[in-house]
Formats: structure tokens, sequence, C-alpha cells
């Protein structure tokens, strides 16, 4: 079994040209591929933010292969920031991608802005076979997130994960929003935590292991996974 190594990509394009991505290539008897799209672009986020990172090691546990990119105009990808259009269908070019070079159902992953737009991307795409929200904001730099979409994703597992503290997201906001989100689904909420799954100041220490073992669980749990 081949072990899995990290690779930079140099044939994703997007509608707006190249997008800047890294992959961990997994193993090959993985049955399942993995997509995992980074925080606001204008925020100073990219795929090499640290939830991001840790996600895409928690798919690596058991072998995914795992695709991180940068949206355009974040990095070396070419464009400009599109207010969340364009980002939705850079999301479903690295779906094209990752199809065309696994031919396997995917799992994806967003974290805050991206777990916005991507979602938008995922919902009702037969190819998708989890959708994980981390850190989903409600209200961030004065924009408001809607999430009336989340019908449309039927019955694919859905897992949530954000913090107690999240700045961007009041709890009980956050819920109200994802009662259309259709079963299965589970929202977890990680104690001490604010939206980057940092501490805070009752609870400093950092939350990143919390939310990678939270993820670990649900994806052997989910679909029956073992580490490799």
């Amino acid at each position: 079994m081949a072990a899995s190594h990290v690779q930079t990509i140099e044939n994703l394009r997007g509608p707006a040209g190249r997008l800047e991505a890294i992959l961990n290539t997994g193993t090959d008897d993985a049955l399942y591929a993995a997509l995992v799209a980074h925080p606001h672009p204008l925020g100073g986020g990219t795929m090499h933010n640290k939830v991001v990172y840790h996600t895409a090691k928690a798919f690596s546990h058991f072998g995914i292969p795992v695709l991180r990119f940068n949206f355009r105009g974040t990095g070396l990808s070419e464009g400009a920031y599109d207010d969340g259009r364009g980002e939705v269908e850079d999301v479903r070019a690295a779906l094209d991608w990752l199809t065309e070079r696994y031919h396997l159902p995917i799992l994806f992953a967003g974290f805050s802005f991206g777990s916005n737009v991507g979602l938008r991307a995922c919902c009702g795409d037969p190819r998708i076979r989890a959708l994980i929200g981390l850190g989903l904001p409600v209200r961030a730099a004065g924009r408001d997130y809607r999430y009336d979409f989340l019908p449309a994703c039927g019955s694919t597992p859905k897992l949530f994960i954000s913090g107690d503290h999240d700045e961007f997201s009041p709890q009980g906001m956050l819920e109200s929003y994802l009662v259309a989100a259709l079963e299965p689904k589970r929202i977890v909420w990680v104690e001490g935590a604010d939206h980057f799954f940092a501490g805070i100041p009752n609870s400093p220490n950092s939350k990143l292991t919390v939310l990678s073992e939270t993820l670990r669980a649900w994806l052997a749990e989910t679909f029956g996974l073992a580490a490799k």
C-alpha cells in the first residue's frame, strides 16, 4: 500500500484561472477523497490556515486523499475576490478535479467563509457523501450569511462544529438556521473555543485538538473508517 505524500497541484483551474492547491495523496485503498475550503480571503484566510490544516490531517488519518486550494485572488491563485459568488465556482472546479483524479465519492469540509461557500456549492451534488461545516459564520465583517439552501443538501450526512464562544456565530442564532438541515446531522459546540478554535481567557488552551478528535470520531462512526 503506497504511503501518502504531499504534492503541489499545477493543473487545477477555475473560471477565473489557475487555483493554487496542495494534495495529500492518501493511500491507494482509499474509499473517499476529501476537499477542504479555507476562511475569508480578505481576513487573511488561506489553505494554510490552522483549522484547515488540522482538518486535512483528520482526513489523512484515515488514508483519504485531501485537496486544499486557495480561492481566486488568494496566494498564487489567479483572479480576484468575488464576494462569495465566484468562489462557489472555485469549489465546483476543485470537485471536478478530484473526481477526475480519483473517481471516488467526496467528503467536503469548510471553515468559516469556506464552509458557507462550500456548502452552497456541494449541496445537491451526487458526488458528495459528507458535508462538514466548521465555524459557520452568521455575521462577520458587516456581512450576513444565509443558510436557506440547507434543505437542498438532502439526506447527506452533516457535521457542524463551532466554538461556544464564536464571536461570528451566536449559538442560538446558528442553531435556528441549522434546523432547516435534514437528518442525519450532528451539531457540536466546543467548550471554551472562539471562532478560530483558540482558547478564551478562562480556558486559554487551543481547542484544535478537540476539533480534530471530534472530526475523526464522527468520520469513523459515520463511514466505518479505520486509521491508516
